[in-house]
């Protein structure tokens, strides 16, 4: 007898629901056949792999090791499985575009010049806070593209089976703050200047936390600081609770400010992922021209850039005005 994954389905139901009974229920057959076929199983193997307990069935010591290999082959085997049959269904149904971003205000227009671009694709968006999952998606074939950002000294663990593509060498983080607070007054702010504020930082996004906690220890600040998501944290900054560090291409509201920091002491690395260098240059230019529209319109990014003496940026691109 030679096992087949259906034969290692059945062990792992068995240990599982730690019953033949439930077990062939869940399989869909009968319990007589699910213990005929467990005995041909130990039969193979040569050994028992459950002891029939009165309270149900227990894996015996080679039973676990038989789990122990069999699990994986298990769930890897259903993956794909429900990977193929997802393709099949993109197939059936024409071209798809799986895209996944980290938070981006470029996003809008980047799917609006795609649908332009690529007239009949389908294109579905996965959004996460933590970059390093969205590239795992990319390396299993779960997504086709990319957009994340790479915390500076925090570098992303990058399947060696994706290229990248970098849109933004060194993006600088600004701060954002209530419009009332007396740092809002001006062009540039010191984190000397919020040395009595509490912060708030979303500790699942990917190198945040680790990138915030670097930048005050090194200006000799150890403020209180709140753990959160970044929606919450515009209602709080809106209201004067918190400070929270932000994208440069995040505008300004009536009731908070955004500038950028003296000395812009942490940055960001914005980067494009795929499989392929085609699959790069697919989305790319729609990207980059997205990202400096989204740019254009964020006055305090569009002065920095100025001051810096490069409105293009890093990558060349060209600044939208804000007009546009």
């Amino acid at each position: 007898m030679e096992l087949e994954v259906r034969h290692l389905r059945a062990l792992c139901a068995i240990a599982d629901t730690g019953s033949l009974h439930k077990a062939a229920r869940q399989l869909g057959m009968s319990q007589p056949s699910l213990t005929t076929q467990l005995r041909r199983i130990e039969n193979a193997l040569g050994g028992q792999l459950f002891a029939r307990e009165r309270t149900g069935c227990r894996p015996t010591q080679l039973g676990r090791v038989v789990l122990s290999r069999a699990r994986p082959l298990v769930t890897e085997m259903r993956a794909l499985v429900t990977e193929t049959k997802a393709a099949a269904a993109r197939a059936a149904e024409g071209p798809h575009l799986r895209i996944g971003s980290t938070a981006s205000r470029a996003i809008p227009g980047w799917l609006r010049r795609l649908r332009v671009r690529l007239p009949g694709t389908e294109t579905s968006l996965q959004m996460d806070v933590s970059a390093n999952a969205l590239l795992r998606m990319v390396a299993a074939g779960q997504l086709d593209v990319a957009f994340v950002h790479e915390v500076e000294g925090c570098p992303l663990r990058l399947p060696e089976s994706l290229r990248r593509r970098v849109l933004v060498d060194r993006e600088p983080q600004f701060v954002s703050l209530a419009a009332d607070h007396p740092a809002a007054d001006r062009p540039v702010v010191r984190l000397s200047d919020l040395a009595e504020d509490r912060w708030m930082v979303d500790p699942t996004v990917d190198g945040e936390w680790d990138g915030l906690r670097r930048v005050l220890t090194a200006a000799g600040l150890n403020p209180r600081v709140l753990h959160g998501d970044y929606l919450t944290a515009a209602s709080l900054v809106a209201t004067g609770e918190v400070v929270t560090l932000c994208q440069p291409t995040s505008l300004a509201r009536p009731d908070m400010a955004v500038r950028p920091l003296y000395g812009d002491p942490l940055g960001v690395r914005l980067i494009v992922a795929a499989r392929t260098e085609d699959e790069i240059d697919a989305v790319y230019g729609e990207l980059e021209a997205s990202y400096w529209e989204a740019a254009g319109q964020a006055h305090a990014y569009t002065e920095w850039l100025l001051r810096a003496g490069d409105p293009r940026g890093t990558t060349g691109g060209t600044l939208v005005p804000a007009t546009r």
